[in-house]
């Protein structure tokens, strides 16, 4: 490999530049027009514009990204994750145009893409595994007969996909067909298909994986584990490696499940197997992601193994005899996700100008951006600003350091989890020191955490709090509270800003406003049909979350805005009359 094009932006394409440059190639960069003074776009040896605003449009359109390796002369291509990474007949056209994939092979794309497929090979080779259904469901009667039979709580989980995208979870026979509907939409939009299986969904597991490396000739090396508990709508806002508080039998499990898994499909590349961590020590497989995780600069910092180079040496068709079939872990460290989104206000991602952004320092600790100062976050891709990681002899070390980084971390111009960071390294069911006391789980966040409300963020000048209204709204299956300004609510208010009424938006008649800035996905009502309280209108996304509309009066329904339209917050959707 001489040129690698990089089908992606933000931080894991910076990340993925610095990796071409260490290893001795040129980088090409693609970008959105949102995105032309991008840092990636800046940092890369060439950088060209695939013309359009949406990710469907650009960074998933596999068409401008191999002729903008051919323009470019690019002899290889790295997707990094999301978008195009996991798409298996992207990977075989990389292929066909005589280009080299970084990635696995189509083939285990494919094969463990396919989260139903991944199952069987688990059950297969003896892996864990919670009760599911064999194949995705045809419709929201199956997934129903399936409930009947093993229970509430289940989890609806598209079967092509990953990072929470497309998973609801059910706790009530009455939620069962909103959910359903609400996880093939999100499943189409994300990944452009909207089948789905069913597991029975386990209560306050952790979650842990394991980072492996696969030559495609049948060996798997084990590089260390991972925790990924700390979640909000089942994405990750926070990971440690290793994994703390793994019995011997634990670890051993994880790494032959791994291995066998991995030799079953002659995996190719760099790839993660999650597993769910019950409190009873249960594990169970969940999936297998085909690609670069947004954790894996933890498992860099623990073991020494620069991923993306192996990732390039695997390319290349070099073997892993360097390798011990389970790499050793020296020390831990903490990931901490800076994004832009609101912790007080149910996590809610804002786009907007980054006026400030200061930077922890110091030894033992890496910062990975994709945005500086002055940079535009933009409503049509994920909230992500950058990435810190901390290291320390023992997870007490590393958890004090993440204080002081956290404590030198300042973002203004959008809400962010710095806050949030702050206050969970002062919490003692994390910063426990042995399994009894650790509380965390996957749904902590969602549902313990009691203090989030006090990292609300100030509200704009000229509110009172007496001028704040709250509606309740549901937010990936889950329904929070959240606090707008009384002037945003109703027809015909007039946004409070700067200590002054700003001019009125346009009154109109029984509108439904977007709560918040981002894209109107899809709409599930048509124009003229009439609709009952609490029916599900359509979807509303912004940076990996989907927020459903739903009716609140009843009346005949009508859209004012067309999908895959960027609105703003309080602008008018569509009317029940």
């Amino acid at each position: 490999m001489k040129k690698v094009l990089i089908a992606n932006r933000g931080e894991i394409a910076v990340r993925i530049i610095r990796g071409c440059a260490s290893y001795g190639v040129e980088s090409v960069a693609v970008y959105s027009d949102p995105d032309a003074s991008s840092l990636h776009v800046r940092l890369a040896d060439e950088a060209y514009c695939l013309e359009g605003r949406t990710a469907l449009e650009t960074y998933l359109d596999a068409e401008k990204i191999l002729l903008a390796a051919k323009l470019s002369g690019a002899d290889a291509i790295h997707p990094g994750y999301g978008f195009l990474s996991e798409r298996a007949d992207f990977a075989q056209a990389v292929e066909d145009a005589g280009l080299t994939w970084i990635g696995p092979t189509p083939e285990n794309i494919a094969l463990l893409g396919d989260k139903v497929a991944a199952r069987r090979i688990a059950e297969q080779v003896g892996a864990p595994l919670v009760p599911g259904t064999p194949g995705p469901v045809s419709n929201v009667e199956e997934a129903r007969a399936f409930a009947d039979q093993h229970g509430y709580p289940i989890a609806i989980k598209a079967a092509f996909g990953g990072g929470g995208r497309g998973l609801k979870v059910v706790f009530k026979p009455e939620e069962l067909e909103l959910r359903y509907e609400s996880a093939v939409s999100e499943a189409i939009s994300a990944f452009g298909r909207g089948e789905c299986y069913v597991e029975r969904f386990v209560y306050h597991p952790r979650h842990v994986e394991t980072q492996f490396l696969g030559d495609g000739k049948g060996r798997i090396v084990v590089v260390g584990t991972r925790d990924c508990t700390l979640q909000r709508r089942h994405q990750k806002v926070l990971e440690e490696a290793p994994a703390p508080f793994l019995t011997d039998d634990q670890f051993n499990q994880l790494v032959a499940a791994t291995q066998a898994i991995g030799k079953a499909v002659n995996y190719r590349g760099v790839g993660t197997m999650e597993f769910m961590l019950g409190h009873d020590g249960l594990l169970s497989f969940l999936e297998v992601n085909t690609r670069i995780q947004v954790e894996h600069p933890i498992t860099e910092r623990t073991t020494g193994i620069d991923l993306v180079s192996w990732q390039f040496r695997v390319a290349e068709g070099r073997s892993l005899d360097e390798l011990p079939d389970v790499v050793p872990s020296s020390g831990h460290a903490l990931e901490f996700r800076i994004n832009a989104e609101d912790p007080g206000r149910g996590f809610l991602p804002q786009a907007g100008e980054l006026t400030r952004f200061d930077l922890p320092g110091g030894p033992f600790l890496r910062v990975d951006a994709g945005i500086t100062a002055g940079g535009i976050i933009s409503p049509e891709y994920d909230s992500m600003i950058a990435k810190v990681i901390v290291w320390g002899r023992s997870r007490e070390r590393a958890i004090v350091r993440g204080r002081q980084a956290m404590k030198e971390t300042v973002i203004e111009g959008v809400p962010s989890l710095v806050p949030f960071h702050r206050r969970v390294l002062l919490e003692p069911g994390f910063i426990a020191t042995n399994a009894e006391d650790y509380t965390i789980h996957t749904g902590w966040i969602d549902n313990d955490c009691t203090w989030l409300p006090e990292l609300a963020q100030p509200l704009p000048p000229g509110v009172a709090r007496e001028d704040v209204i709250r509606e309740w709204f549901e937010v990936d299956g889950r329904w929070i509270r959240l606090g707008f300004p009384a002037s945003l609510v109703g027809s015909g208010g007039a946004p409070v800003t700067g200590g002054a009424k700003a001019a009125a938006p346009e009154a109109i008649q029984g509108a439904i406003r977007s709560p918040m800035n981002g894209i109107l996905a899809r709409w599930f009502a048509e124009s003229g049909t009439t609709v009952a309280v609490g029916d599900s209108l359509g979807t509303l996304e912004a940076m990996k979350m989907e927020m459903p509309i739903v009716a609140d009066r009843a009346g005949v329904f009508a859209t004012l805005v067309s999908e895959n339209t960027i609105v703003k917050e309080g602008q008018p959707l569509a009317t029940i009359a």
